[in-house]
């Protein structure tokens, strides 16, 4: 049965898509079968990994409408081990379709237990709020990884995500747990990107991953050309530093 994890920060722009789309990869080069649910209606882990979607084709969205048919909507072997299921920018719509439904927080998590034991791994990318899109997320995960980029008001917003991570635990998945902080754009030459790991450190008690995701030109060109950073340059920093987080959530698995 698959672990499930969230990549999730209400902050944009913190290397959440990147994260999701390049640390799938890794997990599938470690010989992991991994299904990627792009659940953010910018649909950027989607397109990210070479997608083309047309009008007929089916997303995550159809998924929740038909949970008996995830299985016939996901796409596999985008990367070896690696298999998708799309995201749709009318995903955005589920927010005010699901206000009246009593279970609203149960959509997501019933589309992809169906195919909870296909898998070793489901990473679902989350949008950039903290609305019913990622509560669903978060309700139908094991786990979540908050990307943290080194600034200042990531610190804010770290927090504020961390109290909706404890609202879905206190009142719909009292299992959730926090996988990891990872700090992202990571320049280990200034003295703020220190000063941001010092603070969280010294102040939040979640895990904080070892692994720290560096700037790096070829992490930004990947998605532009359709690939995962594995494939773009395998031996690029940004592929080494995935890969070691994908070794630390296996290692981590195994305890």
């Amino acid at each position: 049965m698959a672990k499930i994890i969230s990549i999730t920060n209400q902050k944009g722009g913190v290397g959440k898509t990147t994260t999701a789309i390049n640390l799938s990869a890794a997990l599938a080069e470690a010989e992991q079968k991994i299904l990627l649910v792009d659940f953010d209606p910018q649909i950027n882990a989607t397109v990210g990994l070479g997608i083309e979607l047309s009008d007929e084709d089916k997303t995550v969205l159809d998924a929740i409408h038909n949970t008996d048919k995830t299985k016939n909507i996901i796409i596999e072997n985008v990367v070896q081990n690696l298999d998708v299921l799309p995201g749709s920018i009318e995903l955005s719509s589920l927010e005010t379709e699901l206000l009246s439904d009593e279970n609203k927080d149960q959509a997501l998590k019933k589309a992809i237990d169906t195919v909870r034991d296909d898998y070793d791994y489901i990473i679902i990318d989350c949008p950039p709020a903290v609305g019913i899109i990622t509560v669903n997320a978060l309700t139908a995960s094991d786990a979540c990884i908050i990307p943290v980029q080194c600034e200042y008001f990531s610190l804010e917003g770290l927090n504020q995500v961390l109290a909706a991570v404890e609202l879905v635990r206190s009142r719909m998945n009292p299992e959730l747990k926090v996988e990891g902080i990872l700090f992202t754009m990571f320049d280990s030459r200034t003295r703020l990107a220190q000063d941001v790991v010092s603070e969280v450190k010294n102040h939040i008690t979640e895990k904080v991953f070892e692994t720290m995701i560096p700037r790096n030109i070829r992490l930004a060109e990947a998605p532009s050309n359709g690939m995962t950073i594995l494939d773009y340059e395998g031996s690029s920093v940004g592929a080494e530093r995935y890969r070691k987080l994908a070794a630390e959530i296996l290692r981590d698995s195994e305890v």
